[in-house]
């Protein structure tokens, strides 16, 4: 399970992927439908800064990221302690207790990932 959240925690965007996929691979296609144009109506829409853990440490992401203009807060691996990080990712982490803290979705009971997936956004919208 993937989240992408405002400031505040609200839930912007869910996602699944498959157990064996690095989370890494879900960054792009979780973005993909923020408006990353230049004009000024777009940058309204985009965010403007992005935390993350250190799974998305990788530089191909970082210089995409770079080229959307869009700010990068990321563990480094080996690097920075979680500790420091931690004053701005609580609210992802608090977001993610949230949505696992539903019985539907914190085990898996249903076959296909569709209707797991509509679970989730049903979740993301309370």
């Amino acid at each position: 399970m993937h989240a992408l959240s405002d400031a505040d925690g609200l839930p912007l965007r869910v996602g699944l992927s498959a157990p064996s996929t690095h989370d890494s691979q879900a960054l792009k296609p979780m973005l993909s439908h923020f408006h990353m144009g230049h004009e000024s109506h777009a940058t309204e829409s985009k965010p403007c800064r992005l935390h993350a853990n250190k799974a998305y440490d990788v530089p191909h992401l970082r210089r995409w990221l770079w080229g959307k203009h869009i700010g990068v807060r990321i563990a480094g691996k080996g690097i920075d302690s979680s500790e420091r990080l931690g004053r701005r990712r609580w609210v992802i982490e608090r977001t993610m207790s949230w949505l696992t803290g539903y019985r539907r979705l914190n085990h898996r009971y249903e076959r296909k990932p569709g209707n797991y997936l509509a679970f989730l956004g049903l979740a993301a919208a309370l």
